[in-house]
């Protein structure tokens, strides 16, 4: 089962990418060569930052290169402050959550910020409806950014709204690149929270969505969160084929329908592909979300989405 990581991994990569796969690590360890003990301390950090997955001690000290007690007691330090935080039951070291709350900030605050403002402000003015770019955030989507239409009939949301994942277009097309048993355990039991009468509270037809989607590569919304709003999606993909956000478009029905909206899909793309130019190493000492590699359709044709979705709620 592959890992995934959302963001409460976001600085794995503020670091210049060179760590691989736990496996490739532990054959080619990435020694800690720093003088600083605090330099030291924060290359064991961005170790457990870089992994696919939780480590143990015995990982941690055979990436670093460090002796087995020193790097238990930078653990223990960074336990105590909250950057990591141990699992209860394989007391393996994670992603605390006082990291995940710097990490936020960050990408909050990044360099790169502006440049994705004029990419989603680019994509607004070619489809003439509000754009955003979302990331996951543990059970949520979290809007990193957003551009509203001109239009006085918009819907709104502003820029660090989180909304959930089972009933949006964001949250849908982030959960199809997740195992089932993963996507449950970001989900919980359902039945999910109904929203409108649109929204999929059961869990079975919810993966049945999520199959579709997967297989479509783009994620819809008809009224599911909203009454009367339309919502398409698509994914943006970093360096190494991992989707780290989401571009979305978002309109009032009957203005727009799906599609329409599947019409705005070459722009939507291009936009995402400038997107994904500006996370990760490309883009400097940047921060990245990454969730699992984007899942590309084999399929010939669009599956026809159910018929209670053919037309938007007025």
């Amino acid at each position: 089962m592959k890992w995934i990581i959302s963001l409460n991994e976001i600085l794995k990569s503020i670091a210049d990418m060179r760590t691989r796969q736990i496996e490739t690590m532990a054959k080619q360890p990435v020694p800690v060569q720093e003088d600083s003990a605090t330099l030291k301390a924060f290359g064991v950090l961005e170790l457990v930052a870089h992994a696919d997955g939780p480590l143990s001690l015995d990982q941690v000290t055979r990436l670093c290169g460090l002796p087995k007690p020193s790097v238990y007691r930078i653990l223990g330090t960074l336990q105590r402050g909250g950057l990591v935080q141990r699992e209860p039951a394989s007391k393996r070291y994670c992603i605390g959550a006082r990291l995940s709350k710097l990490a936020l900030e960050v990408m909050m605050r990044s360099p790169q910020r502006a440049r994705r403002h004029a990419i989603l402000q680019q994509l607004v003015a070619e489809v003439g409806e509000t754009c955003n770019l979302t990331m996951l955030d543990g059970n949520e989507v979290l809007y990193l950014d957003r551009v509203e239409t001109s239009s006085p009939v918009r819907v709104h949301l502003a820029a660090g709204s989180r909304v959930p994942l089972h009933c949006t277009a964001s949250g849908k097309l982030f959960l199809s690149q997740l195992s089932e048993r993963q996507a449950a355990t970001l989900l919980g039991p359902g039945p999910y929270r109904r929203y409108t009468e649109n929204t999929i509270i059961d869990p079975d037809a919810l993966q049945d969505e999520l199959r579709r989607i997967r297989i479509e590569g783009i994620g819809t919304d008809i009224g599911e969160f909203l009454e009367g709003s339309v919502a398409l999606s698509v994914p943006v993909t970093d360096a190494q084929g991992r989707v780290c956000a989401i571009v979305a478009v978002h309109g009032p029905a009957p203005r727009l329908t799906l599609k329409k909206a599947r019409d705005f899909l070459p722009a939507m793309r291009r936009a995402a592909f400038a997107m994904g130019g500006t996370m990760g190493a490309a883009a400097g000492a940047d921060a990245v979300v990454v969730a699992a590699p984007v899942r590309r359709s084999r399929a010939a044709k669009r599956p026809t989405p159910p018929a209670a979705r053919n037309a938007a709620r007025p």
